[in-house]
């Protein structure tokens, strides 16, 4: 079974994003491997729900979410991407990845960028075979806490 035949895209802005919110963060670490709970700030859900999207199974579950921006100047960004630990690897990842850069594209962007820790390296390969070039942003995140900067063109 792939995650096509069992998975629907569910655009935030359909969702109650405190409840939503609520459940992700319930589930934290089925999707993530460090701690990312400061990084899903109400905002994301709340005034920018309408650039995110849940991934839910034919029975209810959450199994990914993606949440982004795009902003006044026609950059996307992709805060977060998240595909639950038993999810991993079926395509849901570009499948989120593919919404939201339609969702950017329909509003005017013209290149994505996201942002990750220089150790995560399947974060950065993930982006990086998606066409992202990487700089390195030392101190993005403060002092010492350097930041690799993935950015690539949307084509239409």
């Amino acid at each position: 079974m792939t995650d096509r035949d069992d998975v629907a895209l569910v655009g935030f802005a359909e969702l109650s994003a405190t409840a939503v919110r609520a459940r992700l963060l319930a589930a934290h670490d089925r999707f993530w491997d460090v701690d990312t709970r400061p990084l899903h700030h109400p905002v994301w859900f709340d005034q920018f729900g309408g650039f995110g999207a849940l991934a839910r199974s034919a029975d209810g579950e959450d199994v990914g979410y993606v949440l982004g921006v795009v902003t006044a100047d026609r950059l996307a960004y992709l805060h977060l991407l998240a595909v639950r630990d038993d999810r991993r690897r079926t395509g849901l990842g570009r499948r989120l990845v593919r919404w939201f850069d339609d969702l950017a594209l329909a509003t005017g962007a013209r290149v994505v960028q996201a942002v990750t820790r220089p150790e995560d390296t399947a974060a950065v390969a993930f982006h990086t075979a998606l066409g992202a070039s990487a700089h390195l942003a030392p101190d993005r995140a403060g002092p010492g806490e350097d930041r690799l900067v993935l950015t690539r063109t949307l084509a239409r």
